[in-house]
């Protein structure tokens, strides 16, 4: 087991990358408790849950990630007389986190919660950073906040139960971390493409661990998202038009949302023609989606809603080479020009 912490301007959390969901009471408060999963990982897992006050079940998927899903757990801790000393922990892939830890962050006005992560998307992203929140009117994560759950386990046997999707969604994240800081990272990807579709735990350890340190590193430094932090979001600003337009699952999204970032980061003379060509080829080799099948008018239309934009200008994430990146700003009307330009 590796762990690492974060102290940030949000709070403090620690990241356990390899402990397990059967160990999570060791680390969990002697509180009132609520449980929150989705019906998928309690049919899977239940028989590993800790003991809790209420467990509330969840349906799976993308179009549950609502204001009704928020609604739904207040009904289940008003009734269970949950108070502001209560602590919530939520079990499962990145939806469940983000419902879940934008639950605990506002019920009672805040209350302490925990996370143990299912999924790979969830373990190399969405549990660690201290994003939480929730969909609107298909817009990705409109309304949210930032918070550090006291804990996150990431627990890689549970990645065993999950399909081949799945497993791609959560590397178009683990290449997106390489990308934007780790040329070590992005070359063991290369050099395991092979693996990735098979039983092969170590790898993903090290995807895993990886992906955690450069993210702790970057929330530490910036949690609200200011400066360094923005270059998470690579891949992000095209890729979840990507999801809301056609519905691609949010990993295999983001790969799609790198090539396009990558084409403009080789137009604005910042990337070698030969690494944009490098990484869309690692994309094709382990099975991600690159072509892009979306008229530029819907394209543009989703962009202009991206939370990222102020005003007329999107805070954008470029490569100035694999492993290195930086944050511009750039016009609506430029980009605007740029997607007629290569689509």
């Amino acid at each position: 087991m590796e762990k690492l912490e974060i102290t940030s301007s949000i709070g403090n959390s620690t990241i356990l990358a390899g402990e397990t969901l059967q160990n999570v009471v060791q680390y969990m408060p002697d509180k009132k408790t609520a449980i929150i999963t989705d019906t998928h990982v309690y049919e899977l897992y239940a028989d590993s849950f800790p003991s809790a006050d209420v467990v509330i079940q969840l349906q799976p998927g993308e179009s549950y990630k609502t204001m009704d899903s928020l609604s739904l757990i207040f009904d289940e801790l008003v009734a269970h007389e949950f108070d502001r000393s209560s602590f919530i922990l939520a079990i499962g892939g990145g939806i469940v986190c983000d419902v879940a830890g934008f639950a605990a962050s506002i019920f009672m006005r805040g209350i302490e919660f925990g996370f143990v992560s299912s999924t790979l998307l969830s373990q190399v992203d969405a549990s660690v950073g201290g994003k939480n929140g929730v969909n609107f009117r298909g817009y990705k994560n409109m309304i949210g906040n930032f918070n550090l759950p006291s804990f996150v386990i990431c627990d890689s046997h549970m990645l065993k139960t999950l399909p081949q999707e799945e497993i791609l969604c959560g590397m178009g994240e683990v290449i997106k971390h390489g990308l934007i800081a780790s040329l070590p990272l992005f070359e063991y990807i290369e050099q395991n493409t092979d693996k990735i579709h098979t039983d092969y735990p170590d790898i993903f350890t090290r995807f895993v661990y990886d992906s955690i340190l450069i993210k702790s590193n970057v929330v530490n430094a910036d949690a609200r998202e200011q400066g360094e932090r923005r270059k998470l979001n690579f891949g992000h600003t095209f890729g979840h038009a990507f999801e809301k337009i056609q519905k691609i699952p949010h990993g295999m999204a983001v790969g799609l949302g790198m090539v396009i970032a990558a084409k403009i980061s080789v137009r604005r003379g910042l990337l070698a023609q030969d690494s944009a060509e490098r990484i869309e080829c690692l994309l094709e080799k382990i099975g991600m989606p690159t072509e892009i099948n979306l008229s530029p008018e819907d394209l543009f239309s989703a962009l202009k809603h991206d939370k990222k934009r102020e005003g007329g200008d999107i805070h954008f994430v470029l490569l100035t080479g694999i492993g290195s990146s930086i944050v511009e700003k750039i016009s609506l009307s430029e980009l605007e020009k740029i997607i007629y330009d290569l689509y």
